[in-house]
C-alpha cells in the first residue's frame, strides 16, 4: 500500500502542478487566475513547474506520511517523481528550460 499511495501521490502532484502551469483551465480560469497574481512571488511560482510541484506534494507528503520523519522524506521524494514525470512527457529538446532571472542593478 505504500508504494501505491506514493504513485497516487506523484500523479496528482505531476497533474495539480501542470494543470496550473500549463493549461487554461476549464473556462480558461487557470489563465485568469495567472493574470491576476501578476509577476509577483505567486505569479512566478506558478511560471515554474519545479518550484510548484515542491509546494503541491506538501499535503500529499502530510497524508500519506506516518510521523513527520516520513513526511519530510516524502515531501522531496514526491515532488522529484512529478518533475521526473514532466520530463518524460517531453521529448529531449522540447521541455522548456526552467525560468531563471537576474537581478537588475547598476552596472
Amino acid at each position: 500500500m505504500r508504494f501505491y499511495g506514493l504513485l497516487i501521490a506523484v500523479l496528482c502532484v505531476w497533474r495539480l502542478t501542470h494543470l496550473l502551469v500549463e493549461e487554461d483551465g476549464p473556462w480558461d480560469a487557470i489563465v485568469r487566475l495567472r493574470r491576476r497574481v501578476g509577476n509577483g512571488f505567486w505569479g512566478q511560482l506558478l511560471d515554474c513547474f519545479y518550484c510548484l510541484s515542491l509546494w503541491v506534494a506538501v499535503p500529499f507528503a502530510y497524508l500519506i506520511g506516518t510521523d513527520w520523519p516520513d513526511r519530510l522524506l516524502h515531501w522531496p521524494a514526491i515532488s522529484a517523481g512529478a518533475i521526473l514525470l514532466q520530463r518524460l512527457m517531453y521529448r529531449e529538446g522540447e521541455l522548456p528550460p526552467a525560468p531563471w532571472a537576474e537581478d537588475e542593478g547598476d552596472d
